[in-house]
């Protein structure tokens, strides 16, 4: 891996000074528990005392046999089965390792339930990755109240051994998602009685890592194109993300087929509204969580045992149709597996006279990946107003654990959103040809 990110100099000396608002940097005892009795991402080692969670021994890095790109990605846990399932009848007993996100939504949809599997720690990351995490750690820091992060070149995981909430948001926003990936994806708003039309995007993003000089404060490039229907089709968005959005907020882009015209759009942040969703998410509601963290303040829970969406290769079928997929009220259940496994849970309040329509955000994020894996949202009245789930899978050729799609639940419209689900879709390309100069106002009007 190159070097991910550039950061100015005298910006960090700047921010060294505001000593009162920075966090501490990981101890060299700290450091020493990584690739022992931690993972090299930070989790824990070892499985847990009744051996429901198995102790982690380095992922998943082959494909299974027979895998075929084109078939979609092969399911290393095909031939197993639920041990269990939870519903509204049996939810009591199992209370304790559910979110108020599930909670919710088994009360309030009978469809809805969590079929439990086996529980497999399949995230793995190529060993250029933990050398950086391991190298990194031990200097990376946040300041102005941990919304400016400092001290970083190399690493997608700054703060393995987090002691704060906004530590581990960090994590997910840098984690580790390949180098330069083409999605071709699929966004459903979906009606009360199921019906849904099919918003057809490609996405292409591209980590500075790849770049042999890349710009001072960049994270990546994204850029994404509607493709489908007819009515959206060529309509496209472009972000330049940077690390530290309060030094150099984001910058973004948009063009219109119709005008023709390349525009800037810095309401593509926060709570901007997001085409294409049926007012269903909004702009930072995309990858479970995106952008500047300095809207709320973020307290770290601890960590958890729960059931979340993992190893969900199932949705990833070529084989499948959307509509197998896309149901009244809740996405097909039978399509979801849940395992048990350890979270860190953040609560995000908004800060006092910042504008944002959640009130209160809260996160159940993977231990071995960083990935957000359930979400909840709150509206200004504290009222549970969205519900996150999202799907994760370790994509063993890269290798990297991403998302297989995910889905928002509005609880008060009782519509819901599904988001990036692929099985109708070209495959995949991680390591893709692209280019810094794919992501400029020229290429996009090209």
């Amino acid at each position: 891996m190159k070097s991910i990110y550039k950061t100015n100099l005298t910006a960090i000396a700047i921010l060294a000074l505001c000593a009162s608002n920075a966090y501490a940097t990981a101890s060299a005892a700290d450091l020493a528990r990584l690739g022992k009795d931690l993972t090299p991402m930070g989790a824990e080692m070892a499985g847990s005392k009744d051996g429901t969670i198995p102790a982690w021994t380095g992922g998943v890095t082959k494909a299974p046999a027979g895998f075929d790109m084109n078939k979609g990605w092969a399911d290393p846990f095909a031939g197993e089965k639920p041990l269990f399932t939870i519903t509204q009848a049996n939810v009591a007993q199992y209370k304790d390792k559910l979110n108020a996100g599930q909670l919710a939504l088994l009360k309030k949809y009978p469809e809805y339930k969590i079929n439990v599997y086996p529980t497999h720690r399949t995230a793995a990351y190529p060993q250029t990755v933990y050398d950086y995490v391991k190298s990194e750690a031990g200097k990376a820091d946040t300041a102005n109240n941990g919304n400016s992060i400092v001290n970083v070149t190399h690493s997608t995981t700054p703060f393995p051994i987090p002691k704060s909430g906004v530590e581990v948001i960090w994590n997910h926003l840098f984690r580790y998602r390949g180098n330069a990936v083409v999605r071709n994806l699929t966004n459903f708003p979906v009606q009360l009685n199921g019906d849904f039309t099919a918003i057809h995007n490609t996405e292409s993003m591209i980590f500075a890592s790849t770049l042999k000089s890349p710009p001072e404060n960049l994270l990546f490039y994204w850029k994404q194109q509607t493709t489908a229907p007819s009515s959206m089709a060529g309509s496209q968005i472009m972000v330049h993300e940077s690390v530290d959005q309060v030094k150099q907020p984001r910058k973004a882009w948009v063009y219109n087929p119709g005008s023709r015209r390349v525009l800037r759009a810095p309401e593509i942040s926060y709570d901007g509204p997001t085409d294409g969703v049926d007012g269903l998410r909004v702009t930072d509601d995309y990858d479970g969580y995106n952008g500047s963290p300095d809207r709320f303040e973020w307290k770290l829970i601890g960590k958890k045992e729960m059931y979340i969406p993992y190893n969900n290769y199932k949705i990833t079928d070529k084989s499948l149709k959307y509509k197998d997929i896309i149901k009244p009220n809740v996405l097909n259940p039978d399509m979801v597996r849940y395992e048990l496994h350890r979270v860190w849970e953040v609560e995000g309040t908004l800060r006092k006279g910042a504008n944002h329509v959640y009130g209160k955000r809260v996160y159940q994020i993977d231990e071995d990946s960083w990935q957000i894996a359930e979400g909840q949202l709150y509206d200004g009245r504290g009222e549970l107003w969205r519900v996150k789930e999202l799907y994760g899978v370790e994509y063993y050729t890269v290798p990297c654990f991403w998302l297989a799609g995910d889905v928002q639940y509005d609880l008060q419209s009782r519509k819901y959103l599904v988001s990036g689900l692929s099985s109708e879709e070209k495959p995949y390309v991680f390591d893709a040809p692209l280019a810094e100069g794919d992501f400029t106002t020229g290429a996009m009007k090209r």
